[in-house]
């Protein structure tokens, strides 16, 4: 079991990134002292000598679209080697136990697992049991603090295979990604992380990350992702990693991902940021509807999207917002409203049309169940979420025609702002209106971004 590869970590998917669901469990793996082998299917094919050699593979499942590709990978992996053991871990992991048990999964970790990933491979080595390793629902399997190594990235593809820094001007650099912190201390009902956190988080290290983004910049990274459910959780923590960050590299920059309020809460803050080499932010604005962002408990209202975006316009910081426009609770003039507002304030270069098109999720275990406004009509196993049901058709009607619009033009390569005004064209044809022009015209300039724009 100590042999080459005797456990296999494989990743699907982590939003177009090299894959920290599997360096960090690779890097407390050899710590133990196993040699993983590592498969990332977002850019390898199936090897199936990796397979062979494997007693343990273990799927990494951090989000929607991942345990969507993890199931069929195990399927496959499944088909290649039936003596296979097949583990799941990450977020999106316990919330669906059930149905990663059902699909032949002896193990189920969810937060802070990599401890007992690696007791799990010492429980298959010895031919122990394994009924212990499953989670379920809520609660991380760790509640200590993990002494945390540094992330194992020998044997991942290399950072150039992944998603890259677009400059304004349309040049490219090579990003790579790190996490500061993990967890949340916010339980937006949404979000699956508060599911299984329970509003902790854990701040890494500052040396264990400077170090982390120092083998990155070593495989040519001139661009770094802190992809943190949110960098200003730990104020004080994100700034003496951003000091550092700049003092040992000062030709390399960075995004970060914080919440509306923290944006606003910490706007003295943003200056330093970019003065540490932050280029862009992403916040999970939502929605401009407070009906909406009070359903969500995000914490923040329209008002403060509002002051959010004027905070890091003044520090010099593009934010870059990611949606949910259609709940239940959005309204058709509500969707319509988003869109125009962004193009009234020039902030269309500055969103992904694939945001437009993002229709909420209610996974097993999501903090939104038992709501009496939520018209659940059961889970459906395919989608890995519950169904539901808007109760206008014309926005159910509306985002499977966006959905459609923004995947075409994606694959054809349109213009962001092209697309976005066909969106808008659409949302006013449902609303009975006719088209009409904007008064300011779209752009994408001025905005960096990566070019995978999927965050789920």
């Amino acid at each position: 079991m100590r042999g080459e590869g005797a456990v296999l970590l494989v990743s699907t998917y982590e939003l177009g990134h090299q894959p920290q669901g599997i360096a960090w469990p690779a890097a407390f793996l050899a710590r133990a002292g196993f040699r993983p082998a590592t498969l990332d299917l977002a850019v390898e094919p199936l090897d199936e000598a990796r397979v062979a050699r494997a007693r343990l593979v273990a799927i990494s499942v951090p989000m929607h679209t991942a345990l969507r590709l993890g199931l069929d990978a195990a399927a496959r992996i499944r088909s290649l080697d039936p003596s296979a053991r097949i583990a799941f871990h990450g977020t999106y992991a316990p919330l669906h136990a059930n149905l990663l048990l059902e699909a032949g999964a002896c193990a189920v970790l969810g937060g802070e697992c990599e401890e007992e990933l690696v007791a799990l491979a010492q429980a298959v080595e010895r031919g122990e049991d394994l009924s212990r390793f499953v989670q379920r629902g809520g609660a991380a399997a760790s509640r200590g603090r993990l002494a945390f190594p540094v992330p194992l990235r020998d044997g991942l593809p290399s950072p150039a295979r992944y998603a890259r820094l677009r400059e304004v001007d349309g040049s490219e650099r090579t990003a790579g990604y790190t996490e500061a912190t993990r967890g949340c201390l916010h339980r937006c009902r949404h979000c699956p992380i508060p599911a299984v956190y329970d509003g902790r988080f854990l701040a890494v290290p500052v040396e264990t990350v400077l170090d982390d983004v120092a083998q990155q910049v070593a495989r040519g990274v001139t661009h770094l992702t802190f992809g943190d459910p949110d960098f200003l959780n730990g104020p004080g923590h994100a700034l003496r990693v951003a000091r550092e960050f700049r003092r040992r590299f000062p030709a390399v920059t960075f995004d970060f991902t914080a919440k509306v309020e923290h944006l606003v809460r910490d706007a003295a803050l943003l200056p330093e940021l970019v003065a540490c080499g932050a280029i862009f932010v992403v916040s999970a604005v939502e929605s401009l509807s407070d009906r909406v962002l009070g359903k969500l408990e995000k914490g923040h209202v329209r008002a403060d999207v509002l002051r959010a975006f004027d905070a890091c316009d003044r520090a010099g910081l593009p934010l870059r917002p990611t949606l949910v426009p259609f709940t239940p609770w959005e309204t058709l003039e509500g969707y319509l409203e988003l869109v125009e507002t962004f193009e009234e304030r020039g902030w269309i270069g500055r969103i992904d049309p694939v945001q437009l098109s993002l229709r909420l999720l209610v996974p097993p275990g999501s903090l939104l169940l038992g709501d009496p406004e939520l018209p659940l009509e059961g889970l459906d196993p395919a989608a890995l979420s519950w169904r539901w049901r808007h109760p206008d058709p014309r926005m159910d009607d509306l985002q499977t025609r966006v959905a459609a619009l923004v995947s075409a033009a994606a694959t054809r390569g349109d213009d962001p702002a092209t697309t976005v005004a066909e969106v808008r064209a659409l949302a006013l044809a449902a609303a009975g209106r006719a088209h009409s022009h904007v008064a300011r015209p779209f752009t994408t300039a001025g905005t960096p971004r990566l070019t995978e724009n999927w965050f789920c």
